[in-house]
């Protein structure tokens, strides 16, 4: 099998490992073609909860015929055994399978080369780093728990023009039109969590569900308020069984104040602050120890401004509507507290599309 070969179907894997974004959680999202002689015998991706694993579904559907396969994998298979599930390297060692393709090397010290070393250790032969540029952002989030203990950080914004997310007086539904929402909906989908700050909740109300795509596993609602100082009796208390909400906070907030929250069903976890509130590192150094890899933030602009100014922004998605609404309309962001222009954060453009009668543009920070 030529190199070309390898990358078609690692290709083809990793779109497969796609469909478990946002649900895979706290496992990475993995995909797993098995073929032999071109054919396709076996898919699979990772399942909602993080099981079955993509190389176990793939096995599966595959049968018998696994027999001398070769299989393509976006990540080193697992080596350790849970008590979920096997491990996938003996897996596809039991399986029969000839060869083992790989973008990239599992980090999670219980595996982190052992896959590799089990298979090879049978006499099956092990390609490795096929279209790992790729897969590397696909699994950035997973990548990202482990080498800096936070999750992959995507940022939503929404503004006009010329740079406002609501009227002097706090208007703001709609900015942007139905398909760039329906396209929010979407991206809420591929991440574990959405994240928000107080005064988004305070001012806005808002569900911070999936609608109108029937996702399997809705997103953990997550807020950062210090205090906990939220309506008791907005949408997200009132959604708490249909979504899970975690909320952060410092822990000088009333014993009253925790207990109802906590009678509602939300989760509540302790974090540090500092003057400007949750310190943003902190709050996702926890949410990475609680098994999330990829987080969905829309706001608000101090949060936006937070994050941004902390250099912890993997994407930007940005929504620009073609309105104007003025210097008295609330802008973008919150202060950063910049003295000088070398030191404002900088962006590439990835991407960018018209989406309705909006524009939808996507960035990456360039170092």
């Amino acid at each position: 099998m030529t190199r070309d070969d390898d990358a078609r179907h690692m290709a083809h894997a990793a779109a497969l490992g796609r469909r478990g974004m946002g649900q895979a959680w706290p496992n990475p999202a993995v995909g797993c073609v098995i073929e032999s002689g071109g054919r396709i015998l076996g898919r699979g991706w990772t399942q909602p909860g993080g099981r079955p694993h993509a190389e176990a579904m793939a096995l599966d559907q595959a049968g018998a015929r696994a027999q001398g396969a070769t299989a393509h994998v976006t990540l080193e298979p697992c080596a350790h055994v849970s008590a979920r599930g096997p491990a996938c390297a003996g897996l596809l060692v039991a399986a029969g399978v000839a060869r083992v393709v790989t973008a990239l090397t599992d980090p999670d010290p219980r595996t982190a080369g052992a896959g590799h070393a089990h298979l090879r250790a049978a006499g099956i032969a092990v390609t490795t780093g096929v279209l790992a540029d790729e897969l590397r952002q696909d699994l950035a989030g997973f990548l990202l728990r482990f080498a800096q203990a936070r999750p992959f950080v995507t940022l939503k914004l929404a503004a006009t023009l010329d740079g406002r997310i609501a009227t002097q007086g706090g208007e703001s539904r709609w900015i942007t039109g139905a398909p760039a929402r329906a396209l929010v909906h979407a991206l809420r989908a591929r991440h574990d969590a959405v994240m928000v700050g107080a005064g988004t909740v305070r001012a806005d109300d808002p569900l911070l569900t999936v609608r109108g795509m029937g996702a399997l596993r809705q997103p953990v609602r997550v807020v950062l308020s210090r205090a906990l100082d939220l309506p008791a009796d907005g949408a997200l208390a009132r959604s708490v069984p249909e979504a899970p909400l975690w909320l952060l906070h410092d822990g000088t907030a009333p014993a009253a104040t925790v207990a109802r929250w906590e009678g509602l069903g939300a989760r509540l976890l302790p974090v540090a602050s500092g003057p400007g509130g949750i310190d943003p590192a902190a709050a996702l150094a926890r949410l990475a120890g609680q098994g999330l890899t990829r987080v969905f933030c829309e706001g608000g602009g101090l949060l936006a401004a937070a994050l941004l100014g902390a250099g912890l922004v993997d994407e930007l998605h940005l929504f620009t509507a073609g309105a104007a609404i003025g210097a008295e309309g609330r802008p973008l962001l919150g202060p950063l507290g910049l003295a000088r222009l070398v030191d404002a954060p900088r962006l590439a453009l990835v991407r960018q599309q018209a989406i309705g009668a909006d524009l939808h543009s996507i960035w990456r920070p360039t170092a």
